[in-house]
């Protein structure tokens, strides 16, 4: 009777070109595809491939993305970005330069499928896993040595199953259901090992929601952050050109063990917000201070999807910021800004005094010329608020959905976007 397994295990298995893997086995596995960046690739990767005197393994499987340097504001991040262009014409590999946030632009272009073994040079890479991919991010001294050889050691992950069930409420969204986990488990809870999200929650998401949940698997402290595959995958793969007949085989065996379980009900979920300066420091909004707000910054990969700006302008739709108040936003991918401006969304954006920046990191990884200043209390979108990360280490980083930036951006304070939602707002 053959062995059951987890999702992360089946993956794990056949790219390692083995029926069956166990948790805690180290084994070489085929990498599918690298995916790298303008910040930790060619400016880092070539000159270690040039000591090894190596070439790529396959051009036709590595893309390269830039997002952390765009738009070019110095003329260091210039001379990056120039270097990562010849670089990538050099190599003649897939690459997207300024279309956005690479975790964003890289499913976007059809690059994940589920079964895939896929390494990132990202931290932010296991946002592949809502794709039912096993994706996980790595440095470049190891992104170096799978580009000249196309595989990387791994060691077997345990599965952590996190099960989310029923109906979340008005003005709750996935990015709620991440900062509630990193509090209920903390920032080591995924134990570096592959979470799975499952339930029929889960199910109920669209793509660019599973993908916030898979992006944030890195706030947990896990390796990878898995969902298994359905329509909702297919129609989506579809919907950017690229066929996945196979989508069926890739699920956890039904009596397959995970290392740990937990469950949770959505009903009862309230909007979350992170106090600074950790995403471990969540509470649900009715428990949490409210205070006033300069900067509302909605962004990143995890916060300025095409399902995030819509979320934003849902409740900033005829308003107006609160004075005082500079709104921020980001679009996480040119496509998603062109989808959003087709759809009127923009303009409300700009209509309520809304800056628009760059298709980039910016801000949430500390470039560009928008960072935060000294004593700025910012609420985000993003995933993290580590002090200093954002700009000024005096300033001050509260986590939140899109819904509740929004929500914030209008009333001036931290606000419950439920209130902006039934058209009152509590004192």
């Amino acid at each position: 009777m053959a062995q059951s397994m987890n999702l992360a295990e089946k993956i794990i298995s056949r790219a390692s070109g083995r029926s069956v893997v166990t948790p805690g086995e180290i084994v070489v596995a085929k990498v599918d595809l690298a995916m790298i960046h303008d910040s930790g690739g060619p400016r880092r990767v070539e000159p270690i491939l040039k000591r090894l005197g190596a070439k790529l393994f396959d051009p036709e499987r590595v893309v390269l993305i830039s997002d952390h340097f765009v738009p070019g504001s110095d003329p260091a991040s210039r001379e990056i970005l120039e270097l990562t262009r010849i670089w990538a014409r050099e190599r003649q590999i897939a690459f997207y330069d300024g279309e956005g946030i690479c975790h964003v632009v890289l499913p976007e272009r059809g690059h994940l499928k589920p079964g895939k073994f896929v390494v990132g040079g990202d931290s932010h890479s296991p946002t592949g896993g809502a794709f039912g991919a096993y994706m996980f991010g790595v440095g470049a001294t190891e992104m170096a040595g799978v580009l000249a050889t196309g595989e990387i050691w791994i060691k077997v992950p345990e599965t952590i199953l996190i099960e989310w069930n029923g109906a979340l409420q008005p003005g709750v969204l996935a990015k709620d259901i991440m900062l509630a986990l990193c509090a209920n488990l903390g920032m080591g809870g995924g134990r570096y090992q592959a979470v799975q999200y499952s339930g029929s929650t889960i199910s109920a998401l669209s793509m660019q929601e599973r993908m916030t949940l898979s992006n944030m698997a890195a706030e947990l402290g896990a390796q990878a952050g898995l969902i298994e595959p359905d329509e909702t995958t297919a129609d989506y793969l579809r919907s950017v050109g690229a066929e996945c007949p196979d989508w069926r085989q890739w699920r956890r065996d039904a009596d397959a063990r995970p290392a740990e379980h937990h469950v949770f009900e959505a009903a009862i979920l309230e909007p979350q917000v992170a106090a600074p300066h950790s995403p471990a420091n969540s509470a649900a909004i009715s428990e949490t201070d409210r205070p006033d707000i300069d900067v509302a910054y909605i962004g990143a990969c995890t916060g300025a999807k095409y399902a995030d700006l819509q979320n934003a302008a849902e409740l900033l739709k005829g308003q107006t910021l609160a004075p005082n108040v500079e709104l921020l936003i980001a679009p996480s991918s040119k496509r998603d800004q062109e989808r959003a401006r087709a759809a009127g969304l923009m303009k409300i954006f700009e209509d309520a005094g809304a800056k628009i920046l760059p298709n980039a990191c910016g801000i949430c990884a500390g470039y560009g010329t928008a960072r935060l200043g000294e004593d700025v209390t910012c609420i985000s979108s993003t995933a993290r608020n580590f002090k200093g990360r954002m700009g000024a280490a005096s300033s001050k980083v509260y986590l939140a959905s899109p819904y509740t930036v929004a929500a914030s951006a209008i009333t001036g304070r931290i606000t419950d976007p439920r209130d902006i939602m039934s058209g009152m707002e509590r004192p």
